[in-house]
Formats: structure tokens, C-alpha cells, sequence
């Protein structure tokens, strides 16, 4: 593939800021935060609040960090959390939630659906136990659910997950790296998707172009004692406003995600027109199963196309760098590869 121009579809975070985003980033206001508050950062932790349905949003450098941060303030050490398979907090951040934040992770099997928990999985793995047993005290959720190929949580079955939350004693809080993707999707105001959480997490570089950031949300209280655990962390920033104000112009971008939707739409339907086996996608990820992932990757990359494996599928994701005629480009290498 030596002059093949290479289609990226390994993830939606390979984005690159474009010039209306950069211009903002040169022309940002700042101070220092961690002194005095940026006040660009603070418009995007207001804005971010507001979308969201809750008191207060802090900026920090990851959602991976607004994740732990979340879990570090829920658990106490000799408890435990619950979190649907394949979750982020349980496979994609090294432990974080045991080795910082102090909790036993417990992975819950998804119910009829990929990514989907059973509310009566929720009911029995919560509640008392023995004063020799580990306490489950908090639930996490994750909407979109990544490994699952993005698949949605609706408002009523979120609602049902926490309200059999609040009836054995769970604390909730929702990993919302793509809840952006999920508000798209279901034509929705994000905020039907945080009702009656503790936290939530939302992402700014998956999807919407911030080269860096997500925030961690919820009552005044929490982001009081977030900031706290984000210095301790070694997430303090100082004029962080050049990096607040690409996220001011990403949200400004919401509605696009649409047009990502639509291009996964495009690609697995094309993929299934060739072969493949492929799950029809709820948002952006095309989740494929192939015999080995592994030889398919390399497959791929020799005519230009990157993926990346998924819990031994091949997972594609199209993203705002990506065009219909992009998607349109990679069925055609696809098609001449003549194996999956």
C-alpha cells in the first residue's frame, strides 16, 4: 500500500482540530484554573452542565481520569461496584477503578441484548451483605456501551436501571464518553439520559473533534471535591481555556453526529452486501465477526483501511474526518480483498 492513502476508521478520537477550531483555541481568553478559574474553561463546564441536567461540571484531561475520579469519591475501600461487560471502567483503564479508586470491579453479563443490563441483575447483586463480605455501593453505566458496537440505552430503560439502583442502596454513575452519540441516535435531549445519576462522564474528542478533554458532572458538592481529587491526580491545568474553547466549538457540533451514523449505516450494509457478518449499527461503531480478526486486520491495512479488534471482532468506526465518499472508497478496497 505504499502510495494507498490511508482511511482511518480505528476509532472516532484520530480527529484533528480543524481551522475554525484552532482559530478558537489561538484566540481563547485564559487564566490560570487552578489559581483563579479559567474563564473559558468555567463557560464550558457551565454549558456542559446545563446539557446535562446537573449543578456543575469540572474539565479534566480524560474521561478514563473523569472516570476514576467519579469512582474514587463513590467507593470506599472493601466495596464493590457493579458494570455491564466489556465496560470501559472494567477492561479499558487499567484497573483504575481497583488500584486508585479502591473498588472490587464486578462485571455484570448483559441481558438479551449486547450491552444491555438485566434490571434483576441489578436487584440481586445489590442490597446488605454480611459485615465479611464485600458491600456493592455503586453502578456504573456506560451509554454508549463501546464494546457492545455503540449500542444505546433509552431514557426508559435507563430510568427503570436506576431507580432498582436507588432500591437496594446503589449510587449511579454513567461513563457517557459517547452520550453525545446516544442523544443523536434517539433524538433526545442528553439530559433524558443522566435522569437520577450521581455522575456522569462526557467525552469531547470521541466524536465531536477536541483534540483533548471530557468533563465529569453532578451536584455542586461532588465537583467541589472532584477538583480536589483532579489535583491529587495530577489533573490540574492552568490556562486551560485554549483547550476549553475547542470544546465550546465541538459542542457547537452535536447534531453532525448524525452524518457519522448515517456512514456506519452505509458501511455495514456494505459489508453485509460482501460477506460479511455484520451488526447493524445503533450509532457510529460496526462491530464484524470474522474467523481471525487478527490475519483481517492486516488484510485490511495492506489496502489502506485501519480497524482495530473488538473482543475478537473487527471494530470500524466512522467519525467527522471521514466522508460518505470515504465510506464508499473503503467497500471498494473491501470488495477487492475477495476474504474476510
Amino acid at each position: 500500500m505504499t502510495n494507498t492513502r490511508l482511511i482511518d476508521l480505528r476509532s472516532d478520537t484520530v480527529t484533528k482540530p480543524d481551522e475554525a477550531m484552532r482559530v478558537a483555541m489561538a484566540r481563547a481568553e485564559v487564566g490560570d484554573d487552578v489559581l483563579d478559574r479559567d474563564p473559558t474553561m468555567r463557560r464550558l463546564e457551565e454549558r456542559v452542565a446545563d446539557l446535562l441536567g446537573v449543578d456543575a461540571a469540572l474539565w479534566v484531561p480524560s474521561g478514563s481520569m473523569g472516570n476514576v475520579i467519579a469512582l474514587t469519591i463513590h467507593l470506599n475501600r472493601g466495596e464493590k461496584f457493579l458494570a455491564p461487560r466489556g465496560a470501559h471502567v472494567l477492561d479499558s483503564e487499567l484497573g483504575a477503578a481497583a488500584w486508585l479508586s479502591g473498588g472490587m470491579p464486578d462485571p455484570v453479563e448483559w441481558g438479551d441484548r449486547p450491552g444491555h443490563l438485566p434490571v434483576e441483575a441489578v436487584r440481586t447483586a445489590g442490597g446488605n451483605a454480611p459485615y465479611y463480605a464485600l458491600r456493592t455501593t455503586l453502578l456504573c453505566l456506560e451509554n454508549t456501551h463501546n464494546a457492545a458496537g455503540g449500542v444505546v440505552t433509552p431514557p426508559d430503560e435507563h430510568a427503570k436501571l436506576v431507580a432498582t439502583a436507588r432500591d437496594v442502596g446503589l449510587r449511579v454513575h454513567l461513563d457517557g464518553a459517547r452520550l453525545w452519540h446516544a442523544s443523536v441516535a434517539l433524538e433526545v435531549p442528553p439530559a433524558a439520559l443522566t435522569v437520577g445519576v450521581d455522575t456522569v462522564q462526557v467525552c469531547l474528542s470521541k466524536g465531536l473533534g477536541a483534540p483533548v478533554g471530557s468533563l465529569v458532572a453532578g451536584s455542586a458538592g461532588f465537583v467541589e471535591e472532584a477538583r480536589r481529587v483532579r489535583k491529587m491526580l495530577g489533573g490540574g491545568v492552568r490556562q486551560g481555556g485554549v483547550l476549553a474553547a475547542a470544546g465550546l466549538v465541538a459542542l457547537d457540533r452535536i447534531t453532525s453526529l448524525a452524518s457519522d451514523h448515517a456512514n456506519a449505516a452505509t458501511l455495514a450494509a456494505g459489508l453485509a452486501e460482501l460477506g460479511w457478518e455484520v451488526d447493524t449499527p445503533e450509532t457510529n461503531i460496526v462491530l464484524t465477526s470474522t474467523p481471525d480478526a487478527g490475519a483481517t486486520l492486516e488484510r485490511l491495512r495492506r489496502v489502506g483501511v485501519l480497524a482495530v479488534p473488538m473482543l475478537n471482532r473487527v471494530r470500524f468506526i466512522t467519525h467527522r474526518d471521514v466522508s460518505a465518499a470515504d465510506v464508499a472508497e473503503v467497500l471498494e478496497r473491501i470488495g477487492g480483498i475477495g476474504w474476510r
